[in-house]
Order: structure tokens, then sequence, then C-alpha cells
């Protein structure tokens, strides 16, 4: 009999991170036992005063403490058989790459967000998260190399639907990466065969590069892997969309060789067919569309669909490709594209693994990957953590943000907006 509990664990559960809910929970308990939520600021200054020091104390401690479970943790992964304490707690972490340098990471970020001078908000979801990017920056460039900064597209660089134009912040910070030798790569979920369909998408950038004073330098320095692992391509200033299709025996991994056409096919008919069955029994507004390596659903124009709709769509289909015998022989993605959704042949975990193999074989802990979709269903940027670091960004100013501490902490400087 299906109890509640797993009923509810079902529906619930794909809407958080356990990692970054467990640690919010642990600086909960400070919060409580510290906080001065009947003092005013300037009635009892220094009770507040009191109040920030020992927080910042305790926060830090606890940062410490998960600095300490991670290496743990790496040390774990190294040690087939064994199983960390951090693991124990959070049984669906995943890998580490690096130790992160968390207090170090929160103290940074506390003197931007003053989590410890809250007296009646505690340290939020977004609080950790952005503690965690840090983290991350702070690990790869002051304690090792960053060698390949790969990003998503809509939510990420753009806005949802958007391209990215010749005003975009971004890009003088992505040109800045690229003078310094770093390699860059767009990973996006649009499935295109030809470079146009990416040009459109990216032009701000890609012409940026072609008319900057060192374009001839940053050639072949930026790729754009496409259907999420299945098409490459890379830039170079003289082709008349910037971009150029790269031969698949320079990127694909051996681990594509399953990906034949027939087990291709197997795959996004059994995909096709489910979406087909939501779009019937939802009474979904949309349209099937059917590619060479994916498979989705999208409304007329001007329909929205309900995050209900989107979520139930991708876990039905998800559901039936995993016990599906053509979702056991290749790996798929299905996916919450915002207002669609789609189901594509591979996943980022392979676009960013084949970016670091036409790069020479850069290691994932010397690459990031920065992305919006990081929970466990429907987001398609999850993957990523099987290849690589992470940063998990809700918007392009938080790319943006998360660009300038690269710049700026990989120098030492305190960087404080």
């Amino acid at each position: 009999m299906t109890s509640r509990y797993r009923v509810e664990y079902a529906l619930k559960t794909h809407r958080r991170d356990q990692l970054i809910e467990f640690i919010k929970g642990l600086l909960a308990v400070p919060f409580v036992l510290l906080s001065q939520p009947t003092a005013t600021y300037g009635d009892d200054r220094t009770a507040v005063d009191a109040m920030v020091i020992n927080a910042q104390a305790r926060y830090g401690q606890i940062m410490l403490d998960m600095e300490g479970m991670i290496e743990e943790h790496i040390a774990s992964q190294k040690a087939p058989g064994t199983i960390s304490k951090l693991k124990l707690l959070v049984p669906s972490v995943g890998v580490f790459f690096t130790p992160l340098p968390l207090k170090a990471a929160f103290d940074f970020q506390d003197r931007k967000r003053r989590m410890s001078s809250r007296r009646f908000v505690a340290p939020s979801f977004n609080d950790v998260r952005l503690v965690l990017n840090t983290g991350q920056v702070m690990a790869l460039v002051q304690r090792s190399k960053l060698e390949l900064v790969t990003f998503d597209g809509d939510v990420t660089l753009y806005d949802d639907g958007e391209t990215l134009t010749p005003d975009n912040p971004c890009i003088p910070r992505i040109l800045e990466l690229l003078r310094k030798g770093t390699r860059i790569g767009i990973v996006t979920a649009a499935g295109y065969t030809d470079p146009s369909g990416y040009y459109n998408r990216l032009w701000g950038l890609l012409d940026a590069m072609a008319t900057s004073e060192d374009s001839a330098k940053l050639e072949h320095r930026l790729v754009v892997m496409g259907g999420e692992s299945n098409f490459l391509f890379t830039y170079t200033s003289a082709a008349p969309h910037r971009l150029i299709p790269v031969p698949l025996i320079e990127w694909q991994l051996p681990e594509m060789s399953t990906w034949t056409e027939e087990n291709v096919k197997a795959l996004l008919d059994v995909g096709e067919a489910a979406l087909k069955d939501c779009v019937e029994c939802l009474g979904l507004p949309v349209q099937v569309l059917r590619k060479e390596r994916a498979v989705g659903i999208f409304p007329s124009k001007g329909i929205r669909l309900s995050r209900e709709q989107l979520e139930e769509t991708v876990l039905v289909v998800q559901r039936v490709l995993e016990t599906s015998e053509a979702g056991k022989r290749i790996p798929f993605c299905a996916f919450n594209g915002g207002n669609d959704v789609f189901v594509d042949v591979g996943d980022k975990s392979y676009g960013v693994m084949a970016c670091q193999r036409y790069f020479g074989g850069i290691e994932g802990g010397k690459t990031l990957h920065v992305g919006d979709q990081f929970l466990s269903a429907g987001a398609n940027d999850f993957k990523a953590r099987l290849a690589c670091t992470t940063a998990w960004i809700a918007s392009p100013a938080e790319t943006c943000t998360l660009l300038d501490e690269i710049e700026h902490l990989g120098i030492g400087e305190q960087l404080i907006t």
C-alpha cells in the first residue's frame, strides 16, 4: 500500500535542494537563539551589536564545520565502499570537484547581505545558494585554475525568450575571461543543426568578439553546444554566422557510441507517445514538435502553461522513459523550459564533458557551469553537476555579479555592491 509519506515525497521533494535546505536548517538554530526581535536599532544598539558579533561567530563556525564535512566527502569519493558523514546526513548530495571555503564565502556575502544583522529573517535559501556560489568561485580562482566556464542561455545570460543583445552587461565580462585564456561554452537546449539559429540568439556576443581589437586571439575559444549535448559549433569571425560545426571526432565522447539512429528513434518515439498522453489527459493547448534529437510540446502564441501543468508533464514523461527499454539504452533529459516541455537525447553533463574534451581534456575541478535550473526534476542544468563545479543563479543580473566575483576575487580584491 502506498503511504501518505511516499505520496507527499513524490510530489514535493523535486522542488527542493537538500544540501541547501540542510545548511539553511543549521543556520536557523543560532538565528533563533541569538536574534533580538524585541530590540530596536536605535534604542538598544548595544544588544543589537552583541547579537551581530555572536551570530557572525556561530554562523562562521557552522560554515567551517561544513567545510570539514565536504572535505571528508571528497576523500570518500576516492575510496570505494566508504560513505561520508555528509552523505549520511544528506543522502542526495552529489559529487564535489573541489573543497569549498565556505567560511570565507559566508563572510564575503555577509558584508553584502547582512545576514548576521537580521533579527526577523533567518538566513534563507537564496542566502545559502549565493554563499555556495561564492565559495565555488573562491575555490576555482584562488586555489585552482579556472580554465572553462559554460553557461546556460535563457535566464542565465539573457531573460527568458530574449536574445543576447549588444548592450547585455555579461558581454564585456565574458570577453575579459576570453582575453585571459579562459575558454567559454554556451550549453543550451536549443537544438538547431545550422549555425544561424544560434547566431540569432547570441549575436551580440559573437559580433562583439568579431569586432574586438584582439579578435584573432579569440578564434575557437568559444563553443556552442546545442540540443544539450548533440551539436557542437566553434567561434570563428570569418564564418557568415560566426560559428562553424565541429567534426564529431573532435568532441564526441566514447559513451555516445550507443546513440545510434535506431536507439535515438526508439527513445523519441516513447517520449512523443508519453507527451501526447499528457496533452490528452491534461487538455493542454499545445502542439507537438519532433526534431532530429528531441521531441517536445509548446503552446500556441499568447498562451502560458501553468507551472503545475509543466511539472506534471515532465514527471510523467520522465517516469515513462525511465521504465522503458529505450530509456535504458541511452541517456535523456526531460525538462521544463518555462513554457514548454522537451525531451532531449543526452543531457548537460555530456554537453559539458564534450566541451571539456574539445578544449583538450579540461578537468571538472577547473570547469564552472553557470545555470538557473538545478532542481532535481524538470531542470536541465542539474545533470551538469556530474561533470564539473556549478553555480546556481536566478537571473542574468546574478550572472554578471558572479562574473565580477571571478574577476575580483581572483586578484584578491574585495567586491562589495
